[in-house]
């Protein structure tokens, strides 16, 4: 990733964060809904990469594309993964 695009997304970060006003961390931190949302996202997306990019005509037409779209519902799916720990960590913790 180059410096401008580091640069793009620390600025994009700052704004989203702006909005969100004081306080958003806790209403999306590991075991709150925001969270959750962010998995059930990334649940949907993941399928959607599966079942409608790296099977699409267009997709398996290029000998790069379905290599490069089931990278990305790798990538999704660690996502998925990493942050359901967290996730479920948190819950645990907070019944204990």
């Amino acid at each position: 990733m180059s410096a401008a695009e580091i640069a793009e997304q620390e600025t994009e970060r700052d704004r989203v964060t702006a909005e969100l006003g004081d306080g958003w961390e806790a209403d999306y931190a590991p075991g709150s809904a925001g969270c959750h949302e962010l998995l059930d996202r990334v649940s949907m997306l993941a399928e959607m990469v599966d079942r409608d990019l790296v099977s699409h005509p267009a997709c398996i037409a290029r000998p790069k594309w379905p290599t490069l779209a089931a990278a990305t519902s790798t990538s999704l799916q660690d996502l998925y993964q990493i942050a359901g720990a967290e996730h479920l960590d948190s819950d645990e913790s907070e019944a204990q």
